[in-house]
């Protein structure tokens, strides 16, 4: 069904919050909604380490004449508060507070859209015993990822650059992200303009600069542990899931797309030729792909 079927009270986006608590106290998280509030027929669209919930406003319109589409923005990304301590920017405490954000949208079960850190997050709460996650599509990631990768990550994460002007912040955050794929200028506008900020006369990122601490601060030990985790939540969880991978992705390798296919009990794969990490299904036959999939065919 194509977008303009859809009345437009439901094809437009609503911006709603929900509280969340961690060890350091509570903090409000913010999600995009789109479709009927009333449709127990859920998708929920989660972002990769430095995006935003926004980066699925294209996909949720496409979605919403059948599901009611949610699009979180983690803690200390988008509109959401930044946590008191940084030490709690890691998985637990988003599957944690994705857990609240489901109880309030008071449906049992959810299709689960997941780009990068968005997709490690799914897999983790798909491999718990009762999970709510019905199906799960890994956006370029799974349980192993490239060591090239973590250090290309680490050699951005954490700066708190300043910008003379939007379309400059616009332009630093697509050359950081290049490899999403052959994007237009008005697809980098749509998708990089929610996250920065003006202050002071000055526009910076709007995500919180300390995700990076506990980040950088991970042993070999701690990353082999939760590696062994990802693996076991894989092979334990039995719903559909789709593992999408981009061409040329220096995060997830041909082998670990293949491994999961294996170790999986119902994973099948594909590959979007001209992109990276990770593909922006911003395209409508990316956007189809994920369609086939969660529609089943």
């Amino acid at each position: 069904m194509s977008v303009s079927s859809v009345t437009p009270d439901l094809a437009a986006p609503r911006q709603n919050f929900v509280q969340c608590i961690s060890p350091s106290g509570l903090h409000r998280l913010a999600y995009t909604e789109w479709g009927d509030p009333d449709n127990s027929r859920v998708l929920l669209c989660v972002h990769g380490l430095a995006r935003s919930g926004r980066d699925f406003d294209r996909l949720a319109a496409a979605f919403a004449s059948d599901y009611r589409v949610v699009c979180p923005d983690i803690a200390g990304r988008g509109l959401s508060a930044w946590l008191a301590d940084p030490n709690g920017y890691q998985v637990p405490q988003y599957v944690a507070d994705m857990m609240t954000l489901i109880a309030r949208l008071g449906v049992d079960t959810v299709d689960w859209f997941g780009t990068s850190m968005g997709g490690l997050i799914g897999l983790a709460l798909a491999g718990l015993p009762d999970t709510p996650v019905r199906k799960l599509l890994l956006n370029d990631v799974g349980p192993h990822i490239e060591p090239v990768a973590l250090t290309r990550i680490g050699e951005y994460l954490g700066r708190d650059p300043r910008f003379s002007s939007l379309q400059q912040g616009i332009d630093t955050a697509a050359q950081l992200a290049s490899s999403f794929g052959a994007l237009s200028a008005d697809d980098w506008r749509e998708i990089n303009t929610p996250l920065l900020v003006e202050r002071e006369g000055t526009w910076r990122f709007r995500y919180d600069p300390r995700i990076a601490q506990p980040f950088a601060a991970i042993t070999p030990e701690q990353a082999a542990f939760g590696e062994a985790m990802l693996w076991h939540a894989l092979a334990t969880f039995a719903g559909e899931v789709l593992v999408v991978r981009g061409a040329q992705s220096d995060l997830l390798s041909p082998a670990t797309v293949a491994r999961m296919v294996e170790q999986g009990r119902a994973v099948s794969s594909a590959e979007i030729a001209d992109a990276g990490h990770a593909p922006a299904f911003l395209d409508p036959a990316q956007i189809n792909l994920a369609r086939r999939f969660f529609d089943g065919l």
